[in-house]
């Protein structure tokens, strides 16, 4: 494989893996999973396409607004999509979630347009040649970042007061209640991450793949094939799945023609899951009686 597959593969994978990411915290903290995370990649992106190149406004004030967007969006999933139905009992979650997508994809498609729009990124004009390979910077910008967050995530849930209180609430929802942690405000907060998430994803890949009302649908079904892959409740194995799915994209895109790349990828979800129900990093729940 020549580094800029390589690279490539690895950029893509860091997407996957952040979006993976993504479905794990809420699953692990409130067993709930937000089918809409690629819409919310894509709303990111639109985003900062509407604050950076038609309002002008300086990427280092654009950023932090479009985080702030995505993280109320998570809070406004969590409270009005899921809570209803996940407080009693009912799985219709998993489908308001999917509707909550679509409606946002389509919204977007009223709104900002049906086409391909370019965001312009000093990051991805002019590729860098590593022996021979051209790489594009904002390639190797797009793993540091996923790498940086995925490690600051693991920080924050092992050496903080509220990461763990995350990992108890994961372990014993009613146990951690006992112990006087609010498990709704952990929810909420496992949403805010994960919308989070997707917004960082969106922006770092809106500069490599352009922006459109449907960039995010194909990134959220493989990103969720990524998180099975490797174990819903296990964050490594969700992005180290990631990771591994975008490389092997990338050498399948050049090899074959690109109807390959899904039926290679989802094959091979099937294939994990008949050998390994629970992820290849994951583990069988234990119920303690």
């Amino acid at each position: 494989m020549s580094l800029d597959i390589f690279f490539a593969g690895l950029a893509t994978g860091s997407i996957f893996g952040l979006l993976a990411l993504g479905y794990h915290v809420t699953f692990m903290v409130a067993g709930t999973v937000n089918f809409s995370l690629g819409a919310t990649l894509m709303i990111g992106a639109v985003l900062l396409y509407e604050l950076n190149v038609r309002a002008g406004m300086s990427a280092w004030l654009a950023v932090p607004l479009v985080l702030v967007a995505c993280a109320l969006l998570g809070m406004l999933i969590e409270r009005v999509v899921v809570r209803p139905f996940a407080r009693d009992g009912s799985v219709s979650w998993l489908l308001s979630t999917i509707a909550l997508g679509i409606i946002a994809e389509n919204l977007v498609r009223l709104t900002f347009g049906k086409e391909s729009r370019s965001l312009p990124s000093p990051l991805a004009v002019e590729p860098l040649r590593v022996f021979g390979a051209g790489i594009y910077p904002i390639e190797i910008v797009i793993p540091l970042v996923g790498a940086g967050i995925a490690a600051g995530l693991w920080w924050l849930s092992r050496r903080t007061l509220t990461g763990r209180a995350l990992l108890a609430a994961a372990q014993n929802r009613d146990a951690a209640t006992l112990q006087g942690i609010n498990v709704t405000r952990l929810i909420v907060l496992a949403y805010v991450v994960s919308t989070v998430l997707a917004g960082i994803a969106g922006m770092l890949v809106a500069p490599k793949l352009n922006v459109s009302a449907g960039m995010g649908t194909l990134f959220g079904l493989k990103a969720f094939a990524a998180a099975i892959i490797g174990g819903m409740l296990s964050a490594p194995g969700c992005m180290i799945a990631g990771l591994g799915y975008g490389l092997l994209e990338a050498m399948i895109a050049a090899k074959l023609p690109s109807a390959y790349r899904e039926i290679v990828g989802f094959s091979l979800l099937i294939a994990v899951l008949a050998v390994k129900p629970n992820g290849l990093f994951g583990r069988a729940a234990v119920n303690k009686v």
